[in-house]
């Protein structure tokens, strides 16, 4: 029996939004993501507050989170819904 169906690993990168880094410990990946930074995450980011008629930025933190996701596909040769087709 030939394996007739490929599937893709696709990885999907995102990283969370800027926060103050002492905020930064709780934060979690969306549902299905995996935190790949621990602790205070990675501090390469500013946040922004607004304060009256100014705006303020300041150094932040954030996360990184990864998702593997399989895209099923056909192998070479095979094609259809199924990948039955010859």
């Amino acid at each position: 029996q030939l394996k007739q169906q490929c599937d893709q690993k696709l990885l999907i990168r995102m990283k969370t939004e800027c926060v103050p880094c002492s905020l930064n410990l709780d934060t979690q990946c969306p549902a299905g993501y995996t935190k790949i930074t621990n602790g205070t995450g990675i501090p390469d980011c500013r946040y922004y507050l607004e304060i009256k008629t100014h705006t303020l930025s300041f150094p932040g933190c954030r996360h990184r989170c990864v998702k593997e996701f399989e895209q099923p596909e056909c192998c070479q040769g095979h094609w259809g819904p199924h990948c039955m087709g010859k």
